[in-house]
């Protein structure tokens, strides 16, 4: 099976918008969850020892969604810097266009299937 390989401008208009929509929802996650992750408070006289251990696990919690949240942050900025170097789309190892179901399903892979596949990726 042949995969019809669009123009990078094509891809551009495709993807672009949702990579930059999905950037600022995930900042604006970041901000509303900011007092999430903050330091806990040590104050005995109102909270007690079990609502601070369960304060803190709360606080840690959200430090991992935090941590997830910056690592597809990161993901979607290098797959808009490919799109503006003309990479997008594109398999970084072997040079393949990835596909378009592939892309609609995550627009920050950056491998083709065979590629991921021996990669293990």
């Amino acid at each position: 099976m042949t995969t019809v390989e669009p123009d990078d401008d094509a891809l551009a208009a495709r993807y672009r918008c949702l990579i930059e929509a999905e950037l600022a929802q995930l900042e604006a996650q970041s901000h509303q969850t900011a007092a999430d992750r903050a330091p806990v408070e040590l104050d005995q006289q109102s909270v007690g020892r079990l609502s601070r251990m369960d304060a803190m696990q709360q606080q840690a919690m959200a430090q991992a969604v935090e941590q997830r949240r910056q690592t597809r942050q990161a993901r979607l900025g290098a797959a808009l810097k490919r799109i503006q170097t003309g990479d997008f789309g594109y398999c970084l190892d072997c040079g393949a266009f990835i596909g378009w179901k592939r892309l609609d399903v995550d627009p920050t892979v950056p491998l083709c299937v065979a590629c991921a596949g021996r990669s293990g990726r």
